[in-house]
């Protein structure tokens, strides 16, 4: 026998469904990322922002429409992808570098647009200020400035005051951050004891005739040093005199300390940004972020081998990349 439902039940059935399918297709958001390049830093920026959407309850495919896309370092296919992921009118453009965020910027005006990977936005013409930008840009900037690796070393080392620094004098930016360094010492009550280096092999044997010189050793981004930053820790373990890092690869390689800012970290920072214009702030309203407590990374082992005691309240906020 067949059941025979009444007009009227079928509209309303429909009806529903339709609500349904709207209720459904309203709550779904939609994210591109452009990046100029994939390479180890555009894939940690991108897990960083999925993260962030992920934890605030977004699921790709669910309610979150995400498309990443890369312009393989072609200056024309940054042109080309930027144009077309404009005409799919996203919620939000997610730009990783300035050439890909200066080809966004260029076609738009009204999609809001997120940027990261600019260490200087001001100067990349992406913005003309770092306040609020009034028009459909903001962002983070990667920027992180020798101020806070001078606080970091009289967080850790108060009563430290010699910090030995070694540096080839032949590389010409390692020459001038060595000087920016001295400036940003003055008034901290700490001196650089410098050394120069021509060789990764000079590296050691310098660091050792410093050992009776200094308090703490400090590097910076001298490629000379990088390249025998493995004897320089030997001679900090040996001696039991901290090695202060410059970055994460440093704290891996046995410095007890970085502070430093990870490609995950600034992804991280504008998946927070994409997150709030998803949930309705205006872009023009949020100034470009410049992070003011980046994460402390810190090495227990070298620590150990090196005679370096964390506070509990350190500790705390330190992030331990070896145990």
């Amino acid at each position: 026998m067949k059941i025979r439902i009444p007009g009227v039940c079928w509209l309303a059935l429909g009806l529903g469904l339709l609500l349904v399918n709207v209720e459904s297709s309203a709550q779904t958001k939609s994210v591109s990322i452009l990046s100029y390049q994939t390479d180890e830093s555009s894939v940690e920026m991108v897990d960083g922002i999925r993260e962030v959407l992920k934890s605030a309850g977004f699921r790709e495919g669910r309610n979150l429409k995400l498309r990443v896309v890369d312009a393989k370092g072609e200056p024309e296919q940054v042109q080309q992808l930027a144009l077309e992921m404009i005409k799919g009118r996203p919620d939000v453009i997610v730009s990783l570098s300035l050439p890909a965020t200066q080809a966004v910027v260029l076609h738009t005006k009204q999609i809001p647009v997120v940027f990261a990977g600019i260490t200087d936005p001001v100067a990349g013409e992406v913005v003309t200020s770092m306040g609020p930008s009034g028009n459909n840009i903001t962002g983070v900037s990667d920027a992180l400035t020798l101020q806070k690796r001078v606080a970091l070393l009289k967080q850790l080392f108060p009563k430290a005051r010699r910090v030995g620094v070694l540096y080839n004098p032949s590389d010409p930016s390692s020459v001038a951050q060595v000087r920016e360094f001295q400036e940003n010492l003055s008034g901290s009550g700490l001196i650089a004891i410098e050394l120069t280096v021509l060789r990764p092999l000079d590296v050691g044997s310098a660091a050792r005739s410093l050992i009776e010189k200094v308090d703490v050793f400090q590097t910076l981004t001298d490629r000379t040093v990088n390249q025998g930053y493995a004897s320089l820790v030997q001679v900090a373990n040996d001696a039991r005199i901290p090695l202060v890092g410059w970055d994460v690869s440093d704290v891996r390689a046995g410095a007890v300390a970085a502070v430093d800012l990870t490609d995950q970290d600034i992804g991280s920072a504008a998946g927070r940004l994409t997150l709030r214009i998803l949930r309705g702030a205006k872009p023009g309203a949020i100034a470009p972020e410049i992070i003011a407590n980046p994460p402390i990374y810190t090495n227990l082992q070298a620590a150990l081998k090196q005679a370096v005691t964390f506070t509990p309240a350190f500790s705390k906020v330190a992030r331990p990349l070896v145990q």
